[in-house]
């Protein structure tokens, strides 16, 4: 088979599309033919040694699939050859099997396609967690989401209109915002001027956003720390600009505010309980049509270097995704 290995630390030039061997289901372990693996921020850091868990070497970059299930191993219960599936393997995605354990395995509404099935689990997850558990969003507040184009983004957004916010959606240029507007925010806000807080104070009455969700940081985290409301929140999420920023303790005691990290592997560990019942309140919401997810880049196998290309030049509008094979 088919797959995309890393045997160096770098840029995706570095990447090799080789065959490897086929997969073996071992006990406990499902086997997925890929149809479509999507790509994340955090790949682009793993192949270059950059994110908080390396894999050793050689490996096969890839956190989230759609597929078929080829194969189960012993022991395996309540998932059965040819079941159609999404699944976060955490790694080995990009290949045309991966091997997953039942836990990062669900399967996937009779709605869904291959491609947004590769791309739903973690954005959604991510976002959900995010404005339930870690701001515990109420109906009726302002939430600004930053970087709203990009895959978590626009899932925070989505999310905050379903749970009864009023989202200002906040990217760098007029060709995101145009694409933003997809979910339908209340209002869009460009902040390639570097005029962020001026801007949220007049969309907010002076008051600034009750909650801010961050998958940026650097400068628009200096900026998002002076606009925000009394007893507001301040979501880390990520930190695509490359740089981590420093919070200073002082405006936080000006303002009532709180830093509030999200770090969606550890809520998963410490409470699977929530994390599960998240997860299927994400699918209903699918079911029902209470959720858009937009996959708006698609690229071969072959061209992965145009698809690493996206992330590493912040050009991320939606989810982008690797067809790994046709789907009938």
């Amino acid at each position: 088979m088919k797959a995309l290995v890393c045997h160096s630390y770098g840029n995706s030039e570095n990447l090799v599309l080789e065959n490897v061997d086929e997969l073996i289901a071992e006990p406990g372990k499902v086997v997925i033919d890929v149809y479509a693996a999507s790509l994340n921020f955090p790949d682009t850091l793993q192949i270059q040694g950059k994110y908080q868990f390396q894999p050793p070497m050689p490996f096969t970059p890839g956190s989230e699939v759609g597929g078929i299930i080829r194969a189960i191993g012993e022991g395996v219960t309540g998932l059965q050859v040819g079941d159609r599936v999404m699944a976060t393997p955490s790694i080995g995605g990009m290949a045309e099997q991966v091997i997953a354990v039942p836990s990062a395995v669900r399967k996937i509404p009779d709605n869904m396609d291959f491609k947004t099935a590769a791309g739903f689990a973690m954005v959604y997850t991510t976002s959900y967690h995010a404005l339930k558990q870690r701001a515990q969003l109420k109906a009726g507040e302002t939430l600004l989401v930053l970087g709203a184009s990009g895959g978590v983004g626009m899932a925070a957004v989505e999310l905050g209109k379903l749970m009864g916010a009023r989202v200002i959606a906040a990217a760098s240029s007029d060709e995101k915002l145009a694409f933003v507007k997809h979910a339908a925010p209340d209002e869009l806000l460009n902040y390639g001027d570097g005029e962020l807080k001026e801007k949220v104070k007049a969309l907010t009455h002076e008051k600034g956003a009750d909650i801010i969700y961050d998958p940026v940081g650097g400068d628009l985290f200096d900026q998002a720390t002076r606009c925000i409301n009394w007893n507001g929140r301040i979501l880390i999420v990520g930190f695509t600009s490359g740089r981590i920023p420093e919070y200073k303790a002082n405006l936080a005691l000006l303002k009532g505010a709180s830093m509030v990290g999200v770090f969606l592997g550890r809520f998963r560990k410490e409470e699977p309980e929530l994390y599960e019942e998240n997860f299927a309140e994400l699918l209903d919401f699918y079911r029902n049509g209470r959720l858009r997810p937009i996959v708006t880049q698609t690229f071969a196998m072959e061209d992965y270097v145009a698809a690493f290309s996206v992330f590493t030049e912040r050009r991320v509008m939606g989810k982008v995704v690797l067809e790994i094979r046709k789907e009938d």
